[in-house]
């Protein structure tokens, strides 16, 4: 690999681990050319996208300008690295890789990064079984307008039982005068 080369792949790498949300480190060896075209396919779909990290070229990109977290991760990464980066939503990216992993045995999560914050393989996990973000918004929501039905449900029983007393008093007088 010549220097324009390098310098055109340290640009790369920078690019991603400045705009990335998530960056899913993982050992693919073991992994056939066929399953890791799949994993891509699959990413493309989130909008994530799956490097094979140059070890000393990430090492030198994350001199200097990343957060402690990312150079300890880089400068500790050793043998064949893919890397999925996630600029969606990470819950996504993190669900299709853990997928990914538990049915084909070759890939080996990592420590990686959320955020530009260490996490490890089982925080990976947790994080690709939380409910999706909608599923979450509609949780949230639901919480939120639980108080509210509650005291509408109070105001409305206020007057329904006020028919229903005059109701039962109404059937006891028409009983009475029969």
């Amino acid at each position: 690999m010549n220097k324009a080369q390098k310098d055109t792949l340290k640009a790369d790498l920078k690019d991603k681990f400045t705009k990335a949300k998530v960056a899913i480190f993982a050992d693919y060896k073991g992994l056939s050319a066929t399953q890791a075209d799949n994993l891509r396919r699959v990413l493309r779909v989130e909008n994530c996208t799956v490097k094979v990290l140059k070890n000393n070229i990430a090492r030198k990109v994350t001199e200097a300008g990343f957060s402690a977290d990312t150079k300890a991760i880089c400068d500790a990464t050793v043998g064949p690295t893919l890397v999925a980066f996630g600029f969606g939503d990470p819950a996504a990216t993190a669900k299709i890789i853990h997928k990914f992993a538990k049915e084909n045995e070759a890939l080996k999560l990592k420590d990686s990064l959320l955020e530009a914050k260490k996490i490890s393989p089982a925080e990976i996990e947790a994080l690709a079984t939380l409910p999706s973000r909608e599923v979450l918004l509609s949780m949230l929501l639901s919480t939120f307008n639980g108080p509210a039905r509650g005291f509408v449900s109070v105001l409305a029983a206020v007057p329904r039982g006020l028919v229903t007393v005059l109701d039962a008093v109404g059937k006891k007088k028409s009983e009475g005068q029969q």
